[in-house]
């Protein structure tokens, strides 16, 4: 049995990215973009948790902070799961009459 992680322990990467990381150094939205090679609105939708993190950009963190692309992906994973799960009475699909 799989254990499963109550919603409100997922939080949005980009939530966490901008409280944990980008806030506490000190650098602006619009500078870190720059250092990315981003723009400053596709940065700043991610960091204020209306946007997916792509691969490409937990790698940019990752080069610029330390803070491992894969747990990054990992909590964006945890957060779309837990946003899913928590309508998945809506989802209406049966057991496939196939699998085992």
């Amino acid at each position: 049995m799989a254990l499963k992680m109550h919603p409100s322990l997922a939080v949005h990467v980009g939530d966490w990215l901008k409280s944990e990381i980008v806030e506490p150094a000190g650098v602006s939205v619009t500078d870190l973009a720059a250092h990315f090679g981003v723009s400053r609105q596709a940065l700043s939708t991610l960091l204020n948790g209306n946007a997916s993190l792509s691969a490409d950009m937990a790698i940019r963190f990752e080069k610029a902070f330390g803070v491992k692309a894969d747990t990054l992906l990992r909590m964006q994973t945890a957060y779309e799961l837990a946003q899913a799960r928590a309508h998945e009475g809506n989802i209406k699909v049966r057991k496939f009459a196939g699998a085992a």
